[in-house]
């Protein structure tokens, strides 16, 4: 393992650590601190940060999906505060007319308090997006929540909810998952997975393997003819996937995502090429996993965070 690997490994565990998160935003000047770094990477702290960071996908000719970042929430009543504050979104989203998928965790509106709840709490957001049109977007959580997103998404499915769900190519499961998912009408989100996991459950980071993976997952799911989200930055894997599938451009239902600030220039220009584009911008103050996590993709970005801190 490089040292780069291992520096990453770092910051992935930071990422999944709820006592260091606690420890950091409950201090006044290390909130401070981090929030500015975290900016780099979010839209802002505000719906209206999401909707302005919305406008200006737009406006280069993106799709669009917003998330009002959290995860672990084990409060009931903070489940039922956060739950209204993605209802307000969708709310501000019909408003201004702009058709953007809402992404989530499961983990943010009550999958670790109670399943129903949950389950309630989809039917709520769905219900107010169903005028736009558009899907509410399952995130991927760490391996140990696997089953239960899936268990989840299969009752949301059943009841006819536009939702649809993350699966991440780094798993060895998620080749059998498929099976299920491909079962379920809702877009399927292909990510190559963000969460520091043993190798005994997931492919190691930048290897031969994943990148395998990725492409057989997505071979599979285009030969189903599913909608699809192809959501990597990986710019030799993006075109390893166009030159196996040539009519890429002509298939309205699969699209390539990137997140906000990263492979912005990949994006555009695929969407130049006639591609379906998404940008995908999150926004609020419960970033910790959602950032950590984008500067363990490259831990080169730490320079960027000291930098970020110190201006």
């Amino acid at each position: 393992m490089t040292n780069r690997d291992r520096a990453a490994d770092v910051l992935r565990g930071w990422a999944l650590d709820e006592d260091l998160r606690e420890t950091v935003m409950s201090s006044p000047a290390l909130a401070a601190v981090a929030t500015k770094i975290a900016r780099q990477y979010s839209a802002g702290g505000t719906i209206n940060d999401a909707l302005a960071a919305a406008a200006r996908s737009m406006d280069r000719g993106h799709l669009v999906s917003l998330e009002y970042v959290g995860e672990s929430v084990r409060d009931a009543e903070l489940v039922k505060t956060e739950t209204e504050v993605f209802l307000e979104l969708i709310s501000a989203l019909r408003a201004a007319q702009i058709a953007s998928t809402v992404s989530f965790d499961l983990s943010h509106i009550g999958a670790l308090v109670d399943r129903d709840l949950t389950a309630q709490n989809v039917r709520a957001m769905a219900r107010e997006l169903a005028p736009l049109g558009t899907a509410l977007m399952i995130s991927a959580e760490g391996s140990e929540r696997t089953d239960l997103v899936l268990d989840l998404y299969d009752t949301l499915s059943e009841e006819g909810l536009n939702v649809g769900i993350t699966v991440q190519a780094r798993l060895h499961r998620t080749e059998a998952d498929l099976d299920r998912v491909l079962r379920r009408p809702g877009i399927i989100r292909l990510v190559k997975g963000a969460f520091l996991e043993p190798e005994e459950i997931a492919h190691p980071r930048g290897s031969a393997e994943l990148h395998a993976a990725y492409l057989s997952l997505t071979d599979r799911i285009l030969q189903a003819g599913h909608p699809v989200s192809l959501a990597t930055h990986d710019a030799a894997l993006i075109e390893d996937i166009i030159t196996r599938h040539a009519d890429l451009a002509d298939r309205p239902q699969v699209e390539f995502e990137m997140l906000l600030g990263l492979g912005t220039a990949t994006l555009d220009r695929l969407h130049r090429d006639g591609f379906t584009t998404r940008e995908y911008s999150s926004f609020g103050d419960q970033w910790w996993l959602y950032v950590l996590n984008r500067i363990a993709e490259e831990p080169e970005r730490v320079w960027d965070a000291i930098t970020a801190a110190a201006s």
